[in-house]
């Protein structure tokens, strides 16, 4: 099938604001494919065109970043072999997020933490489909649990305060993905981004990623100033708890960024060079436990 969403830009700028550190990390990005020997999903809401493994390590390459996070998709469902496949390939340089359901067996789950995986995803954004069962969302995070995994939760605006009970249940650490999609244009005061905020400053449990400025910003488009003042008030609430991404190759955007300006944008997000690289070395580090 034709890829029904756009293609990253193959040929972004490096960053021109700062020279990442050793061990940079890209905490949320994606492989797709190659569909001829990884499938997509029959049920998948959209087509992405292939993204592999090398498309992913020539990008870490120009932005000068040495460490990712791969999360599993929503076009591969619960099949996560294009996932494991480049944590192979990726010989201790990726980590890995996967998605799993109640079929997945302990043995599965043995293999993917040696191969490098440390958390699930739960997807909720009416886009991509059904929302995740709740039931099954806390028996799995459950099993889980013990092999020191984290939950990744994945929320239009409007679902974080809906589901604020959930937060109390799991077992673990949480992560908030893209900022909870807040739109930028609604400000710092909004209730869901006060509620994002309330958690990071009184549960320790509770991580946030700052990505996805693409997706809310008010155009879309470069530079993204209007989202600053949310990711600089998740790095003031817990600059512990915060991982930085560039959610590569950007599915179901609406105008496709250059990977080099959201490398840039993380100068405005966290000007100073110490807080920078706690984003992108010391607390992906410790949550994926990198080295």
């Amino acid at each position: 099938m034709e890829p029904t969403i756009a293609p990253p830009i193959r040929d972004p700028h490096p960053p021109t604001r700062f020279i990442p550190p050793d061990d940079a990390c890209d905490a949320h990005c994606h492989v797709f494919g190659p569909a001829d020997l990884f499938p997509f999903a029959s049920d998948r809401s959209y087509t992405p065109p292939d993204a592999g493994v090398e498309d992913l390590l020539a990008l870490q390459e120009r932005l000068g970043l040495g460490r990712a996070v791969l999360v599993q998709a929503s076009c591969h469902g619960t099949d996560n072999s294009a996932l494991l496949d480049a944590l192979q390939r990726g010989e201790g340089r990726f980590a890995g997020v996967a998605m799993i359901d109640e079929t997945t067996d302990d043995a599965e789950l043995a293999l993917m933490h040696r191969e490098g995986v440390r958390g699930i995803r739960f997807n909720f954004v009416r886009h991509l489909g059904d929302a995740a069962d709740m039931g099954e969302l806390l028996a799995l995070s459950q099993r889980v649990a013990p092999l020191g995994w984290h939950v990744q939760l994945h929320f239009d605006a409007d679902q974080i305060p809906q589901h604020r009970a959930l937060f109390g249940d799991l077992p673990g650490p949480f992560i908030i993905d893209h900022m909870g999609r807040v739109k930028a244009a609604d400000g710092v005061d909004q209730e869901p981004f006060r509620l994002l905020l309330e958690l990071l400053q009184t549960d320790e449990r509770a991580w946030a990623k700052i990505s996805g400025a693409e997706r809310l910003s008010a155009t879309g488009r470069p530079p993204y100033r209007d989202v600053v003042p949310l990711a600089r008030a998740i790095i003031d609430a817990a600059p512990d708890r915060v991982l930085w991404g560039t959610d590569w190759p950007h599915p179901n955007v609406r105008h496709m960024p250059d990977d080099g300006d959201l490398v840039d944008l993380l100068a405005e997000f966290a000007p100073d060079e110490e807080t920078r690289n706690r984003i992108l070395v010391d607390n992906p580090t410790r949550l994926y436990d990198f080295g």
